[in-house]
């Protein structure tokens, strides 16, 4: 099923209202929807490289609109919403230790989660779960889903097509690596 999803998602990217379908992905990807706007995004600017950021700019404010989603599912409907989509992406288990510790470095997670493979929807949740200040949430959410969508596009106006495998394969990898380096360095700049 989350295949044939997928291959869904991508055929929207031919379609005359791609822009609107990435919208509408990159809204509800934030709270609830298991594919990232970035497969759609992709085939887009392959099409249209001088729109690239255009279309990073339509994914990134309608994933932070829809990140508000995610939190108001946390903050109000967590029980009826937002628990079934934590058990569905397996991260219920761990939950109250989590949202324990939360809001210590709920930027950082969000920063985190925003860039990383990690499902972003599940940190928009817990964020409002766990009552995040809002203002935090939504910075470090324009911040992160900005730098993701914005180098995406960013490499594909530059080098096209030939750049493609290696932002479906690599990018989540790199990103998270960028991260780990990231927090080793503040690490060593705190505790040395």
């Amino acid at each position: 099923m989350h295949r044939r999803l997928y291959q869904w998602v991508i055929g929207l990217a031919e379609h005359p209202k791609a822009l609107w379908a990435l919208a509408l992905i990159a809204f509800v990807e934030s709270s609830v929807f298991p594919i990232p706007p970035d497969v759609l995004m992709i085939p887009m600017i392959i099409a249209r490289p001088s729109r690239a950021f255009v279309i990073a700019g339509v994914a990134l404010a309608a994933s932070v609109l829809g990140g508000i989603l995610g939190y108001a599912i946390g903050a109000f409907f967590f029980d009826q919403v937002g628990q079934p989509v934590l058990a569905f992406y397996g991260k219920t288990d761990s939950f109250d230790v989590f949202a324990a510790r939360y809001n210590e470095w709920g930027a950082w997670a969000v920063l985190i989660a925003g860039v990383t493979p990690f499902p972003y929807k599940v940190i928009t949740i817990v964020s409002g779960v766990t009552h995040l200040n809002f203002t935090v949430f939504m910075i470090a959410s324009v911040i992160a889903r900005g730098l993701r969508f914005f180098v995406v596009a960013a490499l594909l106006w530059k080098f096209g097509a030939p750049i493609r495998d290696l932002i479906e394969r690599r990018l989540g990898l790199m990103f998270t690596l960028f991260v780990v380096i990231l927090a080793a360095g503040f690490y060593v700049v705190k505790y040395l």
